[in-house]
């Protein structure tokens, strides 16, 4: 069944009429008018044709629209590459004692340290790139709010000791 592509109308022995809603190379999914969205295989028997829709030359594929998808949420949300911690920190702890004895010393584990610092670098380039794309900042608004970023990168530059990879390290103003 080669003519079968997204929008055409079908008839399925078991499922009823439905519409063709995606195409892949072994499954095709079909929005059936009582049964809901089922993945039935392209070869499968008893499947009628009501009314073809011819494929339109000017689509996109479903890779081409992950591709994109992929790209935009990288762009704009939180999600990053995975970064290590330094291999000496793994499984460490950073305690934090304070001057009066009275007080009680924080035990917090290294790498949920680690994690943080990475969380705030991620969220440091967003900013940036949300600085850089703003359509209602000027230059000169932008390279202002740029310097905040470049520095706040600055000052966080004293715990790259703890990544494993130098190219995930920060890097201030200097660098």
């Amino acid at each position: 069944m080669d003519n079968l592509t997204i929008g055409t109308r079908i008839k399925h022995d078991t499922y009823g009429q439905g519409i063709i809603c995606r195409v892949g190379v072994e499954f095709i999914s079909i929005s059936f008018f009582e049964g809901g969205l089922r993945e039935i295989p392209r070869i499968e028997e008893g499947i009628e044709v009501i009314e073809a829709i011819e494929e339109p030359t000017n689509m996109v594929s479903f890779d081409e629209v992950e591709d994109m998808l992929y790209r935009i949420l990288t762009k704009h949300t939180d999600t990053a590459e995975i970064v290590e911690i330094a291999d000496k920190f793994k499984g460490g702890l950073l305690v934090l004692e304070p001057k009066d004895e009275n007080l009680q010393v924080k035990e917090i584990p290294i790498d949920t340290f680690f994690h943080k610092i990475v969380m705030v670098r991620d969220r440091l380039r967003v900013l940036e790139q949300n600085i850089n794309s703003h359509k209602s900042l000027s230059d000169a608004d932008k390279v202002g709010l740029q310097q905040y970023v470049t520095r706040a990168y600055g000052s966080l530059t004293t715990f790259n000791v703890l990544f494993k990879d130098k190219d995930h390290q920060f890097k201030g103003a200097g660098k």
